[in-house]
């Protein structure tokens, strides 16, 4: 991989963070590809679930409330080089689910299984083993019971799931704070993938063999989060798949 590209996006990242939470035309990565105001339901999500779970999108926020595993794939297939971002909170004001744990996604995921490579062509129960064997990029952000922060590169083995020990986190300032609304960007530029909380960059991997295409999936189990904001670039000054 050429280190040109590299310090390109990086720094492309770093203005963009700096830039402040509110986003205007002028301070965007790229291309605006996709955005989701959540004002008129789930439309373009598909939903796997393992028990009835509130998912609402009203009045511009994705509500997430669930007693199990629960999957929400967009239905739209990326390309790379992108930027997914969206803004986050775990929720804890006494519900049966506000248990502050798991602010978990996959991107560019495929399942070679399936003849155009959608992860939900065949629909999971929203088991979390259920998704081993994808190809895909994965973050969980305060999993087990927010314990660990954790990066992974899915193989497609339904039985292995690698995990490098400098992606299993557990210092406090790497996991959730709850009912605070925290910023999410996922990169996949080529082999550059990375996975930003606010401006911390929790997770950069080069890769050598790059998943370049695939789907977007939030993954959370018992819990209540809320989701705003959400938008995909294509980044501009990339290394281009």
């Amino acid at each position: 991989m050429h280190a040109a590209p590299i310090r390109s996006v990086t720094a492309l990242l770093i203005l963009f963070v700096s830039s402040g939470c509110q986003t205007h035309d002028a301070d965007a990565p790229g291309e605006l590809l996709y955005r989701d105001r959540f004002t008129n339901g789930i439309v373009d999500w598909v939903l796997e679930v393992e028990q009835p779970a509130r998912v609402a999108a009203v009045d511009g926020v994705l509500d997430i409330d669930t007693p199990a595993g629960l999957t929400l794939w967009l239905r739209q297939e990326l390309s790379g080089p992108v930027l997914i971002e969206y803004e986050a909170a775990a929720i804890s004001a006494g519900g049966p689910n506000d248990r502050v744990s798991d602010l978990n996604c996959f991107w560019m995921a495929t399942d070679p299984r399936s003849p155009t490579g959608s992860p939900f062509q065949s629909r999971r129960s929203g088991a979390f083993a259920e998704y081993n064997a994808l190809l895909t990029y994965y973050v969980g952000l305060g999993g087990n019971g927010n314990t660990t922060t954790r990066f992974r590169r899915y193989i497609g083995s339904p039985t292995e799931r690698p995990l490098l020990p400098e992606h299993d986190r557990a210092s406090p300032d790497e996991l959730l704070q709850p009912n605070r609304f925290q910023r999410i960007r996922v990169v996949a530029n080529g082999r550059l993938i990375q996975y930003y909380r606010d401006e911390q960059k929790l997770f950069e991997y080069e890769d050598a063999a790059p998943y370049t295409r695939g789907w977007f999936a939030l993954r959370t189990t018992k819990s209540h989060l809320r989701i705003r904001n959400f938008r995909i670039y294509r980044l501009d000054g990339a290394e281009r798949s």
